[in-house]
């Protein structure tokens, strides 16, 4: 058992803070900046609440995130009420926010100086993973950090890859949101393809879904697409902000990502439809006008 904090408890973080307390057995601290959030999870997994991220993280082995962006994540971490300023020494502060690489390097390198471990660590499998403990973590780290917070990280955890330096988890989150849009993209189009040709969607997908044309979107997917249902989900405000990310990293390093960027655009009209808290897979929506 270690002394745990979990900083952010919306849809991913609070089951994630939840397993830590049932399945791996911790002692508990959670944060969160809507307090009534933080109390209310206290009253059903136990542990306690912190007023701020330095009272929270104030003889913790572990510190985990799980907020919206960098800069989310920099309001938690630094400043006089931030985590950094309440952990002690040898320390590890993992995030699982999907932000930038370079915020990564940059809290690393600030975690360094005051003697404390960091690792990048987004995850991937949505809200349903959170809740089932059954989510992918891609982390970029020292192998030290890594060693020791992998088995923390097991109680919500179907798979942990360790990709390498500071940044490294970042980036494969990224490769992880350029396929994403790139399949949801194509099964839009798909399903509008033979809803347009007459075929009957359900048969059409049943064949082709054993071979090579089979996705997880499509296994998932098919039928609410299908429905024009998309009140659940992985929202289109937060893939926008996802892809943000990515083409702003891929101006950095001059990849060429036309794809993404298009599929991002298309990600726009639906927002200006309405549709930012609808499931990515909104994206037929635009097509069926």
């Amino acid at each position: 058992m270690a002394k745990v904090v979990f900083l952010g408890l919306g849809v991913m973080g609070y089951p994630m803070a939840g397993h830590l307390r049932t399945r791996g057995g911790h002692e508990v601290t959670v944060y969160n900046r809507t307090a009534a959030k933080a109390q209310a999870w206290v009253e059903a997994f136990g542990g306690r609440a912190a007023p701020t991220p330095r009272e929270a993280a104030a003889d913790a082995d572990f510190v985990f995130a799980c907020v919206g962006n960098d800069d989310d994540l920099r309001s938690v971490v630094l400043g006089p009420d931030g985590a950094f300023a309440g952990m002690k020494p040898g320390a590890v502060f993992v995030d699982h926010t999907t932000a930038s690489a370079g915020v990564a390097r940059e809290l690393q390198e600030k975690a360094a100086a005051l003697g404390l471990d960091f690792l990048d660590a987004p995850v991937s499998g949505g809200q349903a993973g959170a809740e089932n403990g059954a989510l992918t973590i891609m982390v970029g780290g020292d192998d030290k950090s890594f060693a020791a917070a992998e088995p923390v990280m097991n109680a919500y955890a179907k798979m942990i890859v360790h990709l390498g330096p500071s940044g490294s988890g970042q980036l494969a989150k990224m490769v992880n949101q350029i396929c994403i849009a790139g399949v949801v993209q194509g099964l839009a189009e798909a399903i509008h393809f033979a809803k347009s040709a007459g075929l009957d969607v359900e048969k059409t997908i049943s064949a082709i879904s054993k071979g090579a044309a089979q996705s997880w979107q499509m296994e998932n997917r098919w039928q609410t697409m299908t429905a024009g249902k998309f009140d659940f989900g992985f929202a289109v405000d937060w893939m926008r902000k996802d892809l943000g990310i990515v083409l702003d990293e891929a101006r950095r390093t001059g990849a060429r990502l036309p794809l993404t960027a298009l599929v991002d655009q298309f990600y726009a009209d639906v927002q200006a439809s309405g549709g930012n808290r609808w499931d990515t897979s909104s994206l037929i929506s635009r097509l069926e006008k």
